[in-house]
């Protein structure tokens, strides 16, 4: 609702301020055209935010000041602080990276988004940048219609550099025509009441254009034009820093709890940092007009000025911030926490956020999926045989455990199906299809997607089974026939072998001697399938058993085998590929 009342009035205010000021319309145009320019860019860099920007920002999060130095470089790089925050928030969701490092990396973005003011004013505004701009454009374009993904990509970034260079262009042409009607100058504040009253504009501005870069292009423009004082273009600065986290926070009201604790840690950062400035406005002035005039700058080139400036309280405010990076962290998880936690049937890992990219997307299905085999599957067959899952983990005689195990657990297997498993497996499906129908996939990562289907399917399939045979199971121990309990013991032995081999084959390290155990059940199961049981056929020619009890046998033989089999293919989906997420753009796990 705050968004759509700020937009109305935007637009409402825009629409009074063409019509009763046509000469606006020049400056206004420009803007437009700048900010076309930064969404082309964006949309040309994430066709390269497959494979190597993701494992890039993925593997620079083990150390501060890699996930700082990583985040401002990439930032300045591909000019979008919101494209690495997306990406941000997607690995947190997934579980990839910790908050720490998508704090490292977002305080990065802030220093390289200052690339912006250096592109502008050492650049834009010192050529005539239209002459430029045009062949970019034209290059632009034809590139864009190509069907290759890579030259579609190269098209539109050379597109939206054009466009970005043309809207300056417009803005600082709109300047220079507006100023013969009015002088912006004649509104300036000295002190610190300037200061205050400017930065509540930039904060303005910002809210509006919903990008800190279109602000400060246009502060940068109206300042080479001489519509703006150079010190009330450093209060500007400050409150284009702070308005873009206004931005961030309401765009994060309807984002998940990670993209809620970065937004409210971005807030503070820039909080911090607009503070500090504003109260050393003008002592870091005297810095930069010293800094100058060792670096060459003009005293009068004051959009150079600037542009250090901004660089300068960025980095003022990430020198500021690190030594409180873990209590930030500590802080927005206990203030920022889940509503309620999560119920049961609720997933754990999958939300909106994942699928902005295939491999957080594959990512968090693998492990929302071994989350539910590790839990609920594993629950639901050992449970519904009469056996305890630590019992199963542990060192213990498997003969011994099946002696001993004679307490009827009275498990539900319907009830623990609808209560852990049918949602759940429903939610899988669900982010499984969508990503499929709305990412770019590779081929490996169809793959991926198609077996992670499969292996759910098969454990839907998988409780059902044990459904049918713990019916048997129970009547065989209140039926007193000795040789039919010694039969569905056998039964348990054999899941339950299959169950501590896959415990193993998911925890341990060395996973190859388990792979290969696995694989001779596995063998031995098929092979079970197409056999018939010759200690059965005993049983009935010796008249140990009855017809009804025989045929319960047969049944179960099979019932049995065909768990034991699917038990181990959904293992080999789910646990024989190790992680390498982003591995040449696919994604394996």
């Amino acid at each position: 609702m705050i968004r759509k009342f700020i937009f109305i009035a935007f637009l409402v205010a825009l629409g009074v301020l063409l019509f009763f000021n046509p000469n606006f319309k020049t400056i206004a145009a420009g803007i437009a055209i700048l900010l076309f320019g930064m969404i082309l860019l964006e949309e040309g860099f994430k066709v390269f935010t497959k494979g190597p920007l993701q494992n890039l920002l993925k593997n620079a999060t083990n150390k501060l000041y890699k996930s700082i130095t990583v985040g401002a470089i990439v930032t300045a790089l591909i000019q979008s602080s919101s494209l690495v925050s997306v990406i941000t928030i997607s690995f947190i969701s997934a579980g990839l990276i910790g908050l720490s490092g998508g704090l490292g990396l977002i305080f990065g973005a802030n220093i390289g988004t200052t690339a912006t003011a250096w592109l502008v004013a050492g650049f834009g505004l010192k050529v005539k940048i239209s002459a430029l701009a045009m062949p970019m454009l034209v290059f632009g374009i034809i590139f864009s219609f190509q069907k290759t993904k890579a030259l579609k990509g190269v098209g539109n970034v050379l597109a939206g550099l054009g466009f970005f260079f043309l809207g300056i262009h417009f803005m600082k042409e709109g300047f220079d025509v507006f100023k013969e009607y009015i002088d912006l100058t004649q509104f300036a504040i000295s002190g610190y009441l300037g200061v205050l009253v400017y930065a509540g504009v930039g904060i303005i501005i910002t809210t509006i254009l919903q990008s800190s870069s279109a602000t400060l292009a246009l502060i940068l423009t109206a300042l080479a034009a001489g519509q703006v004082e150079y010190e009330n273009a450093l209060a500007l600065a400050i409150g284009a820093n702070v308005g873009t986290t206004i931005t961030a926070v309401l765009g994060s009201l309807s984002s998940n709890i990670a993209g809620k604790r970065l937004a409210m840690a971005h807030l503070i950062f820039n909080l911090v940092t607009g503070l500090v400035t504003l109260a050393l406005i003008f002592p870091l002035a005297n810095l930069v007009d010293y800094l100058s005039n060792k670096m060459g700058i003009s005293a009068t080139d004051y959009t150079l000025k600037l542009a250090l400036f901004h660089t300068i309280f960025n980095v003022l405010g990430v020198l500021i911030m690190i030594p409180f990076i873990s209590r930030l962290e500590t802080f927005l998880i206990r203030f920022l926490k889940e509503k309620t936690a999560k119920d049961i049937s609720t997933p754990k890992y999958l939300n909106e956020s994942i699928l902005n990219f295939p491999g957080t997307a594959i990512y968090s299905l693998f492990k929302e999926s071994r989350y539910l085999f590790k839990n609920a599957i594993f629950e639901a067959v050992s449970h519904g045989l009469n056996m305890h899952r630590n019992d199963i983990k542990g060192d213990e005689k498997i003969k011994t455990i099946i002696k001993k195990s004679t307490k009827n657990l009275e498990v539900d297997v319907d009830e623990l199906y609808y209560k852990k498993v049918k949602t759940i497996y429903g939610e899988i499906l669900k982010y499984a299809t969508t990503a499929q129908s709305d990412l770019k996939l590779t081929k490996k990562q169809q793959k991926a997607l198609i077996e992670i289907k499969v292996a759910n399917r098969k454990m839907v399939e998988i409780v059902k089974n044990v459904r049918e045979l713990q019916k048997n199971v129970d009547l065989a121990k209140g039926s007193n026939n000795a040789h039919l309990l010694k039969q569905y013991n056998n039964f348990r032995k054999k899941i339950t072998k299959v169950l501590r081999v896959i415990y193993l084959f998911s925890t341990e390290e060395n996973t190859s001697k388990y792979a290969e155990k696995l694989a001779r059940l596995k063998v031995d199961a098929q092979e079970h399938i197409r056999k018939s049981n010759k200690s059965i056929d005993k049983l009935i020619r010796d008249d140990l058993i009855s017809t009804e009890m025989a045929s319960s046998l047969f049944n179960d033989f099979s019932n049995v085998n065909d768990i034991s089999k699917k038990l181990i293919e959904v293992a080999e989906l789910l646990y024989s590929q190790k992680d390498s997420l982003f591995e040449n753009g696919d994604t394996k796990k």
